[in-house]
């Protein structure tokens, strides 16, 4: 073992760097595809800074979402080596998800057993997707841009065991995810998220770490569980709420949220009952208080 940057490192895991990630791409004719937002890291620093926030610890699950050619995969595995977990990388590429156990053989021989790979969709998985083992408990990523917001969702919900991640993803969707109440950028992604967990920016990635160069920047979104806000509401009432708020974002709330309720003053009866004012925004609003108007009921009473 070894150390870097305070993580401990396993020796016998030999990290992807631009060659090696040019040379498997270029024995499979894989050229990166937009559609897929594949932008590969080639900086080993990178992935293994990824490694460190995610903190694997003995008997965690390492979640990775799209490990394309493999990069962060051998970085989590170093982790996961040196803190006696597992990964469990999912791709939705079949040719990249057949090449990724050949390259961990390749450069992790001893090791190779730690990790799973799936040939599935992400946005599947805990539904139609079953993954084999226990359930993951960490999250790490580097996720397509298009996706990135309702994959992170979609695997808080699906998957109860995840109790923190990282996953790298635009610098704007960054800031989107991470934004409080009365943030210009604050919105349906950071109120959703914040139904789950609490979450803030780990750190910025400069765009010479991939290949090919993207043309946006990117940055690092940490996150850890916590429980709901209470509410007899389900998740799905709260976020019919918080997309009605958010459709209409320039009107205040009484105006906003009269489809959902019907009219503008059931509306508005619905807000007092909840004790939030008709004539806010949703951007000024913590998901605690859409919780509190979803709950409300149409005769102007909250439940206890």
């Amino acid at each position: 073992m070894r150390s870097w940057r305070g993580l401990t490192v396993a020796a016998g895991v030999r990290l992807l760097g631009a060659g090696g990630i040019r040379g498997i791409a270029g024995r499979l004719g894989v050229q990166p595809t937009k559609r897929l937002g594949q932008n590969f890291v080639i900086e080993p620093g990178t992935v293994r800074q990824i490694a460190a926030l995610a903190g694997p610890r003995a008997g965690d699950v390492v979640l990775e979402v799209g490990p394309g050619l493999g990069s962060l995969t051998l970085a989590l595995l170093e982790a996961a080596v040196a803190s006696d977990s597992r990964v469990v990388a999912v791709e939705i590429d079949p040719v990249l998800a057949a090449e990724l156990p050949k390259t961990i053989a390749d450069r992790a021989p001893e090791f190779a057993g730690l990790v799973d790979v799936i040939e599935a969709d992400a946005l599947a998985v805990g539904g139609a997707v079953a993954l084999p083992g226990a359930p993951p408990t960490v999250l790490a990523a580097n996720l397509p841009y298009n996706v990135a917001v309702p994959v992170v969702l979609n695997l808080l919900a699906a998957l109860p065991s995840l109790a923190r991640g990282v996953v790298m993803v635009q610098a704007e969707v960054a800031e989107r995810m991470c934004a409080g109440p009365g943030s210009r950028v604050y919105g349906v992604p950071s109120a959703k998220l914040a139904w789950y967990a609490s979450a803030r920016l780990a750190g910025t990635v400069p765009r010479s770490v991939f290949w090919p160069v993207p043309n946006v920047d990117s940055k690092l979104v940490a996150f850890t569980r916590r429980d709901p806000p209470p509410t007899t509401a389900t998740r799905a009432e709260v976020f019919a709420v918080i997309d009605a708020a958010f459709g209409q974002r320039r009107k205040t709330l009484r105006a906003a949220l009269g489809g959902w309720a019907g009219s503008p003053a059931e509306a508005e009866r619905r807000l007092r009952a909840a004790g939030v004012d008709p004539g806010a925004r949703g951007e000024s609003l913590p998901v605690a208080d859409f919780a509190r108007i979803a709950q409300a009921c149409p005769d102007g009473a909250v439940p206890d």
